[in-house]
């Protein structure tokens, strides 16, 4: 008896060394914290790229901007700290100028992380941290700086939102004001051009873009095109084609006769077989068979996001046919589209009101033969935004300069 209870405390001692002993244990490692403060501190960092753009005057369209709703907007006061217009009209300026920049409001359980994230990288920011009650509290500081009421309901502005705070002055009726245009720069094949942190920098193209289905991503046009290893080999009066990026084996409808020199191709879009030219027989010679467009920036490391064509719907696009280098242009005859200017075409016209295009940036004007000799401003006020905008010159009483404007590209109140 003896014996057997000896043998099974042996045998519980030695299962218990084996399951409790550090050779046989594994260390777990918990990495969310890390992702966490990650995701933080990288809306952050575009919180304040966005505000920098504002302020120098440029566009920046990051996917980060839309993903974590962040907005930059001029906001102005009077004495009695309403708001009013960011001009000095009739000698008036306002009492307080800011550019306010705030983000979508974030989760409150992140708070203290967001916290820890503007105390260790945005300490001296300033007037830079999280909005709550009606109050900016900075990272690593214990003090608060209240917004104004007005403010605060012309941003719609929400408890745990990064919200970025910066005055600046308006000149004087009349004062000339010398702006700094960043130098230019010139970047190497293989890298992109974009206004970050406010300066011109290159950044790399992403070479690991991600194709979805039967496509590979081609280095040389930097674009997706169909992987032609994965076309399969289909069966007799069968045409293998791409069905949502995706290769299929159709077969044409047997009475599809086309006349001489034409053959039978499946219309994507409708799914259904039409006649067109040979192009075996086709003997058109193209000068530029690829078309070089321009790339989507993001942030380094960032996937790429590749436009199938550069132009917005109220631009159109001008390929050089020595450089094949697409131009988008302003289009006058897209004015009338909703996507172009949401509002009534016919109100925006007569002595006070006119069309003008929100230019993007310099570089843009100088392919614009339309404004050549133009003094084009591209001030914080007027909108960059690719589209027709409507000057109702008369909001500050004034009237249109026709000596300075030209329609529906460039317009200047007096």
């Amino acid at each position: 008896m003896n014996i057997f209870i000896m043998i099974l405390v042996a045998l519980f001692m030695t299962g218990y060394y084996l399951m409790d002993s550090p050779s046989q244990s594994v260390q777990k490692h918990n990495t969310q914290y890390a992702i966490t403060q990650a995701d933080l501190r990288t809306i952050a960092q575009c919180a304040t790229a966005m505000h920098n753009a504002q302020i120098n005057g440029f566009e920046f369209n990051d996917i980060c901007v839309e993903q974590n709703n962040i907005r930059s907007e001029f906001v102005c006061l009077d004495n009695k700290l309403k708001i009013t217009k960011c001009d000095a009209g009739r000698n008036r300026k306002p009492a307080y100028s800011y550019i306010v920049t705030a983000t979508g409001t974030l989760d409150e359980k992140n708070h203290n992380n967001m916290m820890q994230v503007l105390e260790t990288h945005f300490a001296d920011a300033g007037t830079f941290g999280m909005f709550m009650d009606n109050a900016v509290v900075a990272g690593g500081t214990s003090t608060k700086r209240n917004v104004p009421a007005a403010i605060v309901d012309e941003m719609k502005l929400e408890n745990n939102q990064l919200v970025y705070f910066t005055q600046y002055e308006i000149p004087d009726a009349g004062e000339q004001v010398t702006v700094t245009i960043p130098a230019d720069v010139v970047c190497p094949a293989g890298t992109a051009k974009t206004y970050k942190f406010g300066r011109w920098q290159c950044v790399a193209y992403n070479p690991k873009t991600n194709c979805g289905g039967d496509m590979v991503w081609d280095s040389d046009l930097y674009e997706c095109v169909p992987d032609e290893s994965r076309k399969p080999l289909c069966g007799t009066n069968q045409t293998a084609i791409l069905v949502d990026s995706v290769w299929e084996c159709v077969e044409p409808f047997p009475d599809k006769q086309c006349p001489t020199n034409m053959v039978a191709r499946l219309n994507y879009n409708t799914l259904e077989w039409e006649c067109v030219i040979d192009p075996t027989t086709d003997k058109t010679i193209k000068k530029c068979n690829n078309v070089i467009r321009g790339a989507v920036s993001g942030t380094p490391g960032a996937t790429l996001r590749i436009p199938q064509s550069p132009c917005t719907d109220c631009e159109r696009m001008v390929v050089d046919p020595e450089t094949c280098k697409a131009t988008c242009l302003p289009d006058p005859a897209k004015i009338d589209d909703a996507k172009c200017y949401p509002g009534a075409t016919a109100e925006c016209s007569g002595p006070t009101r006119a069309f003008f295009f929100g230019f993007p940036n310099a570089e843009y004007i100088k392919n614009v033969t339309a404004v050549s000799g133009l003094d084009v401003p591209l001030d914080g006020t007027r909108a960059q935004n690719r589209k027709f905008n409507c000057m109702d010159c008369a909001a500050s009483e004034q009237v249109i300069d026709t000596e300075k404007s030209r329609p529906p590209y460039v317009v200047v109140c007096k």
